[in-house]
């Protein structure tokens, strides 16, 4: 009995110890994901207005031809993929990597993975890497964001991707985080012929508008990637938050089951010893 409490004990206290480790983390992530999400929010504005003065341009040219705007004749495909540094985030970038496999299922493709879990991930599957220089999502800045802008783009100028493609997790909610496959290379969606001839009437560009779409092109494909690497490393926030939480939660749970196992265990033990006392006086 007195070594069933004693394991009880221990198996308590590691409890309470792990208790204490995931709490921290939990008021680690709540603090990070509130700075991640002010982030996310103010540099959503200038891109979404970036993306609708390329819809604009291309929707006001009839005769428009950019490299930009059109897929070429190869076959392969390349994914930037943006998973986080760490674990213990739930199922964060298993889900990520989910969406992935089932987007590129039966395609030929290269990667370009950002944060470590990604880097781990594609190397364990032997995958086509074309570049291990952004192993790290932390660290990353707008000027790492035009690196990959311009990386992608000359890959794709010199056809060497049909398409480009970026997997990334949409911070919704403090509790919702989904991944996503978005294409963003080429641009021919983006072409819309709808008052495409009253835009043209309206807008004069100099020099020529495909030279202009051209030089925008890198600072739009920028601004979709660090918007995309600062939803993800709020949804990962979010994410471990909620684990965290959820694990702590998990951990009182446990300790309230153990404390009453502990109990009933110690009251068995008090109620034996005065049986015992007992007996022996009557027996005297």
């Amino acid at each position: 009995m007195a070594a069933n409490m004693k394991a009880v004990k221990l198996r308590i206290k590691s409890v309470e110890n792990t208790m204490q480790i995931t709490k921290a983390m939990e008021l680690v992530a709540s603090s990070k994901l509130r700075r991640a999400k002010e982030r996310s929010d103010n540099c959503r504005p200038y891109f979404e207005e970036l993306y609708d003065t390329l819809k604009t341009i291309a929707a006001g040219n009839t005769d428009f031809s950019s490299v930009y705007a059109k897929a070429t004749e190869a076959e392969k495909v390349c994914y930037v993929v943006i998973a986080g540094d760490r674990g213990l985030a739930g199922g964060y970038n298993g889900n990520l990597f989910k969406c992935f496999e089932a987007d590129a299922k039966g395609k030929d493709y290269s990667v370009l993975p950002i944060g470590k879990k990604a880097v781990e991930y594609f190397k364990r599957k032997k995958a086509d890497i074309l570049s291990e220089e952004f192993a790290e999502i932390a660290p990353i800045t707008v000027g790492d964001c035009f690196e990959v802008a311009r990386l992608l783009c000359n890959e794709f100028k010199t056809g060497e991707y049909k398409h480009i493609e970026l997997v990334y997790t949409e911070f919704v909610s403090m509790l919702t985080q989904q991944p996503h496959s978005v294409p963003v290379l080429p641009l021919s969606e983006l072409t819309d012929s709808e008052n495409r001839q009253e835009i043209r009437n309206l807008i004069l560009y100099e020099p020529q508008s495909e030279e202009v779409f051209d030089a925008i092109v890198p600072e739009y494909l920028a601004g979709v990637v660090f918007g995309a690497v600062c939803d993800s490393v709020a949804s990962e926030q979010a994410a471990r938050r909620t684990a965290m939480e959820s694990a702590t939660s998990n951990a009182e749970e446990m300790i309230g089951k153990l404390s009453l196992l502990y109990n009933r265990a110690r009251q068995a033990s008090i109620t034996q010893e005065i049986t015992e006392i007992v007996g022996g006086a009557e027996g005297i």
